[in-house]
């Protein structure tokens, strides 16, 4: 249950939203294109961040550019 403490670790990197345009789900709501999202926690397909909502949530890499 390590994912209810991904509020509070620390922030491994920033990563950039690119666009919020989803095919099935709807992100548009959570994510804003050309803000600076934290990232909590990743995965092969996923960035784990703070969203708009201030609540973790996870996303497909695609909507996501690193920032270096």
């Amino acid at each position: 249950m390590i994912h209810l403490n991904w509020e509070n670790s620390d922030t491994i990197k920033q990563i950039k939203c690119v666009h919020a345009d989803a095919k099935k789900f709807i992100v548009h709501n959570k994510l804003t294109p050309g803000k600076v999202y934290d990232v909590k926690n990743e995965t092969d397909e996923f960035y784990f961040i703070i969203d708009n909502s201030e609540r973790i949530g996870g996303y497909l890499k695609t909507y996501f550019t690193e920032i270096k």
